[in-house]
């Protein structure tokens, strides 16, 4: 897979045209429930890695960025780096932590939910570890759901299979219930695996948990598969998705070669961003079309899809086609803006519509097309993660710990310039991470494909340069 699209640069988040102006308001400081006195254990194992609450991570480290900063004699932005504390702020030998998984599956859930206990555990020392089934739900009583007993016997092989051992849903629960909840169950760490939702969510906690007076830590693990989330560089379980996309791709391009103007169509995850369908793409050099959210595209028309793909058919005999799931909207949505259980608009299905609109077309215009269209989403959500990602959790659910433990709350873990940070949830939630059309990335992805721009020229934003 291409580098660009797995670590973290200004080119490949969307973020790289961004200035200083347009991150108004993201803050770098993150709240704690008091002065951490208490000596961690970790000081006894003759750990060498600590670090303090004033070694920062820069936001920005390009030399043009910093021009403009040194002209304005402002203080650069920079966030807090994440890792143990010489000093903590719980008392191990009387803490009790919970876990919650919220939201759609994705690769790696387990994984983390794997690290978060074992560092607890052999880490820290800490004993009382539980679960919350289904998601925020599992702290209603009317759902009558028990809590899970996490330790290392619980979760040794968890990281081999793929989905949440803890069961998952969506959609909002009232937020004093939540807060109850933990009061009763006496935990004093709550840690949240999930995505923009349940951090919306977990900020809403946060704030009930500070009106109230409580000592609640509430640290969040950054989940979504589309890895659209503001301010975290890449979100696990994103390569393991584009692992398996490409394996789909590559299915797709030998059915389209297998038959006379044979088309394969294939449709990945991506609600408002891209990065899947798009960092797919340019792993492989199969895909002749590639179709996001943040491109607008026109059917119809001499720069139409349709137009285009008659041609690419005419002179090559196949095409590959990749699209997101939230692409095209505009054509399969209609007025209506149903939302599900967790507030997303109910996207209209790209995929079946263009396998229908191909269909139709050639029909039309007397030109005979195979149509192989493949939906792999729900089986590249529910697989184990892979190499690079478990690594990649363990280390998310292990900073996640050291946070927790420090008595930090309201924040996430992030991976940002390679170093693992806090970020503050009210943050992460100020904005989408989205695609750059003027990026290097996508230029790499449009330079792969050779795609044309589908739309008229008066419409120039998906060209290149």
């Amino acid at each position: 897979m291409s580098q660009d699209c797995c670590s973290f640069s200004p080119e490949n988040n969307g973020l790289d045209l961004i200035d200083e102006i347009e991150l108004d308001g993201v803050s770098g400081d993150i709240p704690t429930l008091g002065r951490p006195v208490i000596t961690s254990p970790l000081v006894q194992k003759d750990y060498s890695c600590f670090v303090n609450d004033a070694d920062r991570v820069l936001a920005r480290v390009s030399s043009k960025a910093y021009e403009k900063i040194e002209s304005s004699k402002r203080k650069p932005l920079s966030f807090e780096l994440a890792g143990p504390r010489r000093r903590i702020y719980f008392d191990p030998n009387k803490l009790k932590c919970a876990v919650v998984t919220c939201g759609g599956l994705c690769p790696g859930i387990n994984d983390v939910i794997r690290s978060i206990v074992m560092t607890l555990y052999h880490g820290y020392g800490v004993k009382t570890i539980i679960g919350i089934r289904y998601g925020l739900r599992g702290f209603m009583p009317e759902y009558g759901l028990p809590v899970a007993e996490l330790n290392p016997s619980t979760v040794n092989r968890i990281h081999e299979y793929g989905g949440t051992i803890l069961g998952s849903s969506r959609g909002p629960q009232p937020v004093d219930g939540i807060v109850d909840a933990l009061e009763r169950l006496n935990v004093s760490i709550l840690f949240i695996i999930g995505g923009d939702g349940t951090f919306r969510a977990g900020a809403k906690i946060a704030d009930e948990i500070e009106k109230r007076g409580l000592k609640i830590s509430v640290v969040a693990v950054p989940k979504t598969i589309d890895n659209d989330i503001y301010l975290v560089s890449k979100t696990f379980g994103f390569d393991t998705a584009v692992d398996m996309a490409c394996q789909a791709i590559r299915c797709a391009h030998n059915e389209a070669t297998g038959a006379p103007n044979g088309i394969g169509l294939v449709k990945l995850m991506g609600r408002y961003s891209g990065f899947i369908a798009a960092a797919a793409t340019a792993a492989l050099r199969e895909v002749n079309f590639c179709l996001i959210p943040e491109c607008d595209f026109d059917l119809e028309g001499e720069y139409g899809l349709l137009r285009a793909l008659e041609l690419r058919l005419k002179s090559r005999g196949h095409a590959v086609i990749v699209v997101a799931e939230g692409a095209g909207q505009k054509y399969v949505r209609g007025n209506k803006e149903e939302k599900d259980p967790s507030g997303n608009v109910k996207l209209g299905d790209i995929g079946t519509f263009l396998k229908a609109t191909f269909k139709r077309h050639f029909r039309e215009i007397g030109m005979e097309i195979y149509v192989r269209y493949i939906d792999p989403s729900y089986i590249i959500r529910s697989v184990p993660a892979n190499v690079d990602d478990r690594l990649y959790c363990g280390n998310l659910g292990q900073n996640a710990v050291h946070a927790a433990m420090a008595g930090k709350t309201a924040m996430l873990v992030s991976l940002w310039n390679d170093r693992y940070i806090h970020i503050p949830i009210a943050s992460a939630v100020m904005r989408r991470k989205h695609i750059n059309l003027k990026s290097r990335f996508w230029m790499g992805v449009l330079e792969t494909t050779g795609q044309p721009a589908l739309q008229a020229p008066v419409s120039d934003a998906c060209r290149l340069g």
